[in-house]
């Protein structure tokens, strides 16, 4: 928990210098707000390490598809990646930038869900054809 303290107080310190540059030079408040972003998600990474493992000791245990868990990890993956750059590009002044962003990253977690929807049908599929 000392970490995620530690990664609060660096969100808040970068949130105000950032905020107390930008009436000085928008693009050092930018790269204030861009190096704060990677350093939490740096330490993000610490946290779901543990989690990973878990996600894998289970899945040996439960005999889950490998490749299911993974379409798992990579979506939340994506939806962290693109909710950060579309706030990045939010606090740069481009909004429209931002809802692409969000967009983009809505389609990337639809298309790496396509397998996981054809798995799902062919299981409906086989309850079906045994009624």
């Amino acid at each position: 928990m000392e970490l995620f303290w530690k990664a609060a107080a660096l969100s808040l310190i970068a949130g105000i210098l950032s905020l107390t540059l930008k009436k000085q030079d928008k693009e050092y408040s930018l790269l204030v707000s861009i190096a704060a972003c990677l350093m939490v998600t740096a330490i993000t990474v610490t946290y779901l390490k543990p989690v990973f493992s878990f996600l894998s000791e289970l899945e040996a245990l439960g005999d889950l598809r490998a490749d299911m868990l993974s379409i798992l990890i990579k979506a939340l993956g994506v939806a962290l990646a693109s909710e950060i750059s579309s706030m990045i590009c939010t606090d740069a002044g481009n909004a429209s930038l931002s809802k692409a962003i969000q967009l983009l990253g809505g389609a990337v977690i639809l298309y790496l869900s396509v397998p996981m929807f054809s798995t799902l049908m062919d299981l409906i599929q086989k309850i079906v054809g045994e009624l």
